[in-house]
């Protein structure tokens, strides 16, 4: 399926709203990702993904829709040599190999553009699709932290998948 990662735009709004307004989506990502997702959170969330120069969380773009998130969040102090890796895809676009394409796209993007050694991904418990595709792309289980999640009145576990420049193929 032909897509692209791009900035996002204010007219994405709608769409955004249109896909993220999902529980499926929703019960695996942080309590910031609000469920039931309404315009006034799209909108929030796109003034907050263009705020920083280079933008580093893009709209994934089917068909001229906006049906999904990726990013990458550079991190600071003793862990600047990291970055995490974040993003989610409406769900009439899983299976269709997007989100795998969309990874190795942002591992380019984020060695060719920050100054990291490793990038990594948290993954709750129970998200076997996430950690799928992480693995496709080359990133290794390095750690599972027990039941520190709390999210939907449950304990969860917390995977951490990450890959190495060096490891970079």
């Amino acid at each position: 399926m032909d897509f692209k990662i791009r900035p996002w735009k204010f007219e994405d709004v709608e769409s955004l709203v249109e896909n993220a307004n999902n529980f499926r989506i929703a019960k695996y990502l942080t309590d910031r990702f609000p469920h039931p997702y309404t315009k006034n959170d799209a909108k929030s969330f796109i003034d907050f993904a263009n705020k920083d120069i280079p933008v580093h969380i893009f709209a994934i773009e089917i068909s001229n829709k906006a049906v999904g998130v990726i990013g990458i969040h550079p991190n600071g102090d003793v862990m600047r040599k990291n970055a995490e890796l974040g993003f989610w895809l409406g769900e009439n676009y899983w299976g269709k190999g997007v989100i795998t394409k969309a990874i190795r796209q942002m591992i380019e993007f984020s060695f060719e553009t920050y100054d990291i050694t490793r990038i990594y991904a948290k993954v709750f418990e129970g998200n076997i699709p996430s950690q799928k595709v992480l693995t496709k792309n080359g990133f290794k289980l390095e750690a599972t932290i027990e039941k520190c999640l709390f999210k939907n009145e449950e304990y969860l576990d917390e995977l951490t998948y990450a890959l190495r420049r060096k490891d970079n193929n």
